[in-house]
């Protein structure tokens, strides 16, 4: 049996296989990165894992995006055209959570992405992946605030509409259905 945070043998199997089809149809994501050294990694860290089950269960399609030497670690990030379904209609964070005195979301963005083991995207990690292909054509997704702006009651969001990629903020409070969030990890 799994424990919280651990996939079943049979769980993490059928997730490699996963996440190795969409890595061999989306090469371009991923230029000079052999999967088996993925997959050794993978297999090498049980909650990485299933931190990245997390990401395709809320549907987030995560994919290899990169490989940092330094750390040795290999960057997924959710793929989905859209920003995952499962992972919408969420303020920004716990204090914007606790601010609602009415209406509240289920969640926040922010306490999700902690609960799955993963982090926000950041703008410049948003941006790159929109250079990999377009993303929220039709949705948006919150990205990592810094504090001074989230001090001021503040939060950022990005999409790509117009063949651009646009930042917006909005009040850390709000929630809308087609506003989610993207999550990076790295293995």
């Amino acid at each position: 049996m799994a424990n919280k945070k651990q996939l079943s043998t049979e769980q993490s199997s059928a997730l490699i296989e996963v996440l190795q089809e969409r890595f061999e149809k989306n090469k371009k994501r991923h230029a000079n990165i052999d999967w088996s050294k993925v997959e050794t990694k993978l297999n090498s860290n049980p909650e990485k894992l299933w931190s990245l089950n997390e990401m395709e269960e809320t549907g987030g399609e995560p994919d290899v995006v990169g490989y940092d030497a330094k750390t040795n670690e290999y960057i997924f990030y959710d793929c989905s055209d859209e920003s995952p379904k499962e992972r919408r209609s969420l303020c920004y964070d716990q204090r914007a959570l606790d601010s609602r005195k009415e209406h509240k979301p289920k969640a926040s963005a922010m306490n999700a992405a902690a609960e799955m083991g993963v982090e926000l995207l950041n703008e410049e990690q948003y941006r790159y992946l929109q250079q990999l292909g377009n993303f929220d054509l039709k949705t948006s997704s919150w990205v990592k605030t810094p504090e001074a702006i989230r001090k001021l009651g503040g939060s950022l969001f990005c999409d790509r509409r117009y063949d651009t990629v646009f930042l917006y903020h909005n009040g850390a409070e709000s929630y809308y259905a087609a506003r989610g969030f993207r999550a990076v990890l790295a293995v």
